[in-house]
Order: C-alpha cells, then sequence, then structure tokens
C-alpha cells in the first residue's frame, strides 16, 4: 500500500491550492480518508474526513467553509481543496487511509507529506 500526496507549495494569503493524494494498494472506497497537518512544534491534527459509507465529511472548524475533501474512486485519488489560505494553515500536510474519527493514531496508511506555506 501506497499514498503519493502532492500538491503542495508557496501561496500567497487568500490563494488557493488543491492538494492530491494518489492511493496504490488499496481501493479508497472501502476506506475512511483523511487529511491531517502538522505544523511546526504542533501535534498533528485532523482537518477533514471522508468516510466509505456515503462519502460523508467531516472538517475541522478551522477550516471550515474554506477547504472541501474528495475523492475520484476511477483514479483512486482523494483531494483537498483549499480556499481563502491564511498564513496558520502553513505546515505539512499528510494523507491517511484506512481509520476513523479524527485521531491520527487510529490511520493505518499515511502519504509521505507535502508542504503548504502561506505567506502573508
Amino acid at each position: 500500500v501506497q499514498l503519493q500526496a502532492s500538491g503542495g507549495g508557496l501561496v500567497q494569503a487568500g490563494g488557493s491550492l488543491k492538494l492530491s493524494c494518489a492511493a496504490s494498494g488499496l481501493t479508497f472506497s472501502i476506506y475512511n480518508m483523511g487529511w491531517f497537518r502538522q505544523a511546526p512544534g504542533k501535534e498533528r491534527g485532523c482537518i477533514a474526513t471522508i468516510s466509505k459509507i456515503a462519502g460523508s465529511t467531516y472538517y475541522a472548524d478551522s477550516v471550515k467553509g474554506r477547504f472541501t475533501i474528495t475523492r475520484e474512486k476511477v483514479k483512486n485519488t482523494m483531494y483537498l481543496q483549499m480556499n481563502s489560505l491564511k498564513p496558520e494553515d502553513t505546515a505539512v500536510y499528510y494523507c491517511a487511509a484506512d481509520g476513523s474519527g479524527t485521531g491520527w493514531p487510529s490511520y493505518k496508511y499515511w502519504g509521505q507529506g507535502t508542504l503548504v506555506t502561506v505567506s502573508s
């Protein structure tokens, strides 16, 4: 199983980025998936999840209304569309699969992380 996260970069505050997480060795549709982020000196935290059943979604309050999590079954890829980015969104973003809820230890598979830097 391999998750490959991509799409990070440097963007100005107010801008947008779209992260991708391509999976090999597993089928997205049968796993709960999530995006997490970790800023320097902070604990890894969940920002969005999408469930295997009906694709229901969860968003952390800090990103609600600005970020959107989706998945494309045909491509076995998950996305995180990030709009109205703020400097406090600066972090390494990780995709994860096969877990439950918002606690990062419950997720079994992880991507390598992609750095998002938002300048003010």
